[in-house]
């Protein structure tokens, strides 16, 4: 685990790198504070990563959404939307932000820009002290995780770049608490006033047990699994298919992403062809799609769209003809690209 002054100067270089740059459901592990009520806190306390070689306490999580009209071949399906990883997470680049990045040039295609832009999400670890929840159990490890929007992720990410704060709020000793306080703000969820203890307090005797019985989680290992070659294909299919307004093909793509409670059909390979008509080996990996039960039009939450810093003024171009394809769309995009 780092400590407070690593911290501090890799978030500054960080900053300094993005500034001005354009370019689970059912697993009571995770602690599910969304469903506060308004006016309801409760109070955190966050574990270091068990990954010792991380600098932060929290990993961040890309991920982008895909909609679908359905889901293929069922009459009465309702829109559905899969999750995918986006590959700028892993260090590498993501074809699909790299077409959506050019949207924002056009005026007519900003609102589906940010449809599909990357959804950024914090995964901490730690202990819930004070739950106003009454129907949320305590697993029997009471280390849980916390999915953390980009608005609580500032308020802990400015204090901890304030030099009145001198120990790690993880420390087992010199620590502090974070309180979580849930209000609302233009009909939104909103967590603006959610803010750290005064007073460090060392983690009790059953705390201390905890962490020692159980050990500490390696947030990494709840990231998605990148996406290999193949993955990679299917992520693009995808992406396509949704921007023309397809249902969700599961016989193509429900053996790699799916949407949230749908099983796999591992049926007939040869029946089901798979992405840009490259064989698919039943052996390959199947990365599962990691989703966390909220709501995109809440602040609370990862899924907070975030657009491009400093997007490009949109050029003077004219928009994709009504009811235009994704490769229309693509089409004119890589063109003005070129």
């Amino acid at each position: 685990m780092a400590s407070l002054a690593e911290i501090r100067a890799k978030l500054k270089e960080q900053e300094s790198r993005t500034s001005g740059n354009s370019s689970g459901g059912g697993d009571n592990a995770i602690y599910p504070f969304w469903n506060m009520k308004e006016g309801d806190s409760s109070t955190l306390r966050f574990l270091p990563d068990g990954d010792d070689t991380n600098t932060f306490f929290w990993k961040e999580r890309l991920m982008i959404k895909l909609p679908f009209a359905g889901v293929k071949g069922q009459t009465d399906s309702r829109p559905v939307q899969v999750q995918i990883p986006c590959m700028e997470m892993y260090g590498e680049t993501c074809n699909i932000l790299n077409e959506v990045r050019g949207w924002f040039k056009d005026a007519s295609l900003e609102d589906m820009g940010r449809k599909y832009w990357k959804k950024r999400s914090y995964v901490f670890q730690g202990y819930v002290t004070e739950n106003p929840l009454t129907d949320d159990n305590t697993p029997e490890n009471p280390i849980r995780r916390f999915i953390i929007g980009p608005q609580i992720f500032q308020i802990i990410k400015q204090a901890l770049m304030d030099p009145d704060m001198e120990e790690l709020p993880t420390d087992y000793v010199g620590g502090v608490d974070f309180r979580l306080n849930k209000s609302s703000k233009g009909g939104y969820a909103d967590y603006s006033t959610s803010n750290w203890a005064r007073r460090d307090r060392p983690l009790n005797d059953e705390e201390m047990a905890a962490v020692n019985t159980h050990g500490l989680h390696n947030l990494g290992d709840f990231l998605p699994k990148k996406p290999g070659e193949i993955e990679i294909k299917v992520l693009q299919e995808m992406f396509e298919a949704s921007v023309d307004g397809e249902a969700y093909d599961a016989d193509r793509w429900s053996q790699y992403f799916r949407p949230a409670g749908m099983q796999a059909r591992t049926g007939d390979p040869n029946t089901a062809p798979s992405p840009q008509a490259t064989a698919v080996s039943q052996s390959a990996p199947t990365p599962q799609p990691v989703v966390a039960p909220v709501t995109e039009t809440t602040t609370d939450t990862g899924w907070q769209a975030t657009t491009p810093a400093a997007a490009p003024a949109p050029e003077p171009a004219a928009a994709p003809a009504e009811g235009g394809g994704a490769q229309d769309i693509l089409a004119m995009i890589r063109a003005r690209q070129g």
